[in-house]
């Protein structure tokens, strides 16, 4: 373990010692007044215009400052900045300040570039859309950049962050197919000292200034991490997929994959195991400066942070005591529906979600709670992608080229992941999509639920979205891969709904009370997390609405409350995306009539990438015309 990350760890009087210039961005550039034409211009061996060169910057400046995602897309060289598989990313204060301003400083770029062609229009304003997305709010320097979420406000959390991904990302997506490949894997392990270093110093940062994840945050990052280092270095699966890859190859002979064992061994112990045990030090002295309160208005400024969460999570301009009624409204309606389905079949006494959690403990809907129940749950999630998998032709056009597989967490992540999860397929589709599931808690997996779960996850869900988007070689890199929350968690929710209207629960009432608790589980999101970042809800108080209401198990509850703790804003997009993406749908059907086509409908909300809300309905409202000229 080298000496600085050691100093850095030893207090908080250290953590607490960065100046007032490390928490400061780099300076703004000067606008300048003068509109550049589109010219043709080379840089290096390639002709490209400015536009272009602007756009590719923006993938540089993120892949470079997140080499790790580069690793997971597979994103090629030229547009990462260089070689990137054997580094980690650096998230010292510096360097998030740094491509912070990078990203700024290209909108003022392309704000200067004039452009006639509606797709270049269109490219322009969604790829500056896109670095706002990405640099964040100028106004706050705590946290970091994720390249899903946008600005995060607590880089050290339980559920994701610096310290909890580009580990797993590491052990999912790099893939060693080389000697080469396990030298750099090595020197990642090796990079790990200086990686923490960097996550250290920017939480010093966060810290001088006041920003402190609240307590019940912190004990359960220590938790977290107390069980990522809680295998022996032979036993992590750091350690565990490097040696089952290299043992996988044929031009190392067994003295050399000898070597890189005991040298990847050391790496983990001595780098990795070292810089989290300091890190749990670090969260544990903490405690002591850590609010009790659960929103992020307890933070220096927290009221302006969730108000700029709203708009760029939510995508909305509703206010927060706007988006709180809606929920409270959503909730009163899906309920009904729910009540209406569980008193046909039998269930009439207590309220929606004691019913619920009553139907819950039902051993026909339980899987064993062994080996065999897992592996049988896994077996019928891959079913339901089939079978939908053959209807999707009805209501779909373009059929994306990538694959989808079904993967259990990692017992490691368990504790603090959530139910269900989706993650991308490398771009040259040698890895496929992964829809993970959290089996942890067998009763949180009851089987009236799952094949929701496995629509929003996978098809018509996430990956069908994520994987067209992926495929869209027209569109700049930033764009194949745009994350918009309100969009694609939106999206995902209506391919619940679009699954209903396939006929994928005819003859399953209870299957349909699955989806519509799934429904509510959205719209209670709207409730709590507006509830404790705007209304000032304990966490408690949260957690006993979101029970009461959805009658889902204790479980769940408690992390998903403890999610929209660290995620602010996130909740939001799912339910608001939603009822967008419905509201358009139902004003193109009523505009055309019998012309409405749902295959072209679809094609043009998924063909064109992940948008902004107010793009998706410019989209919307000008095919519409077009449609009724023709």
């Amino acid at each position: 373990m080298k000496k600085n990350l050691l100093f850095l760890g030893l207090s908080l009087l250290i953590l607490a010692g960065c100046s007032d210039q490390d928490n400061q961005e780099l300076p703004t550039e000067v606008d300048s007044p003068q509109v550049e034409k589109e010219v043709v211009v080379k840089v290096g061996n390639e002709i490209t215009t400015p536009l272009v060169a602007s756009f590719d910057q923006s993938a540089i400046t993120l892949f470079q400052a997140r080499p790790h995602y580069a690793t997971v897309l597979g994103v090629e060289e030229r547009l990462a900045g260089g070689k990137y598989s054997d580094r980690l990313d650096d998230y010292s204060p510096q360097a998030e300040a740094q491509m912070r301003q990078e990203l700024r400083q290209i909108n003022r770029r392309l704000a200067n570039i004039e452009v006639t062609d509606p797709q270049e229009v269109e490219n322009k304003q969604v790829m500056m859309n896109l670095n706002r997305y990405f640099a964040g709010n100028e106004n706050f320097t705590n946290g970091y950049i994720d390249l899903w979420m946008g600005l995060s406000p607590f880089i050290v959390n339980q559920i994701n962050g610096p310290l909890i991904d580009v580990p797993n990302y590491m052990v999912n997506n790099h893939k060693i197919n080389s000697v080469g490949d396990a030298e750099d894997y090595l020197k990642r392990l090796d990079e790990f000292d200086a990686f923490i270093q960097g996550v250290m110093a920017k939480l010093s940062a966060d810290v001088e200034s006041g920003w402190v994840a609240p307590k019940v945050i912190l004990n359960k990052t220590i938790a977290g991490l107390e069980a990522f280092i809680a295998p022996a270095p032979k036993e992590h699966p750091l350690y565990k997929t490097f040696v089952k890859q290299l043992d996988a190859l044929t031009d190392l002979d067994d003295t050399e994959k000898q070597r890189m064992s005991i040298e990847a061994e050391e790496h983990i112990s001595n780098n990795l195991y070292a810089g989290y045990r300091m890190m749990i030090e670090v969260q544990e002295q903490l405690l002591d400066k850590a609010t009790s309160e659960a929103g992020i208005w307890a933070q220096p400024n927290g009221d302006a942070y969730y108000a700029d969460a709203v708009k760029m999570l939510g995508d909305t301009n509703l206010t927060a005591e706007q988006i709180h009624q809606v929920g409270l409204d959503e909730v009163a309606r899906i309920s009904a529906e729910m009540d209406a389905i569980l008193v046909t079949n039998g269930h009439q006494e207590g309220t929606v979600g004691e019913r619920m959690l009553k139907i819950n403990d039902d051993p026909q809907f339980l899987y064993e709670d062994s080996e065999a129940g897992r592996a049988q749950l896994l077996a019928d999630l891959n079913g339901y992608i089939e079978e939908i998998n053959g209807r999707m032709p009805e209501l779909f056009g373009t059929e994306p080229s990538y694959e989808v597989e079904v993967r259990a967490f990692p017992k490691a992540r368990e504790a603090s992941a959530p139910g269900g999860m989706y993650s991308s397929p490398k771009l040259d589709g040698s890895q496929p999509g992964i829809y993970w599931i959290n089996l942890r808690d067998i009763k949180a997996n009851a089987k009236f639920d799952l094949k929701t779960l496995t629509y929003h996850e996978a098809n018509p869900g996430h990956h069908w979205q994520v994987a067209l988007n992926l495929a869209q070689e027209s569109l700049p890199m930033v764009r194949r891969i745009a994350p918009y929350n309100a969009y694609v968690e939106g999206w995902a929710l209506y391919s619940e709904l679009v699954a209903k209207e396939m006929g994928m629960y005819d003859n399953d009432p209870y299957g349909d009370l699955g989806r519509l608790k799934a429904e509510l589980f959205r719209a209670v999101r709207l409730v709590v997390d507006t509830g404790l970042h705007h209304k000032k809800w304990s966490r408690e108080e949260a957690i006993k609405y979101m029970a009461e209401t959805t009658g889902t198990v204790d479980s769940d509850v408690v992390a998903e409350i403890e999610r929209y703790m660290v995620w602010p804003g996130q909740a939001l997009g799912y339910k608001l995306g939603m009822i967008k993406i419905v509201e358009l749908r139902r004003m193109a059907r009523d505009k055309l009539g019998a012309n409405f086509d749902i295959k072209a409908f679809h094609d043009l909300v998924l063909l064109g990438g992940a948008v902004p809300m107010a793009i998706l309905e410019e989209k919307v409202k000008k095919w519409v015309a077009e449609q009724q000229i023709q």
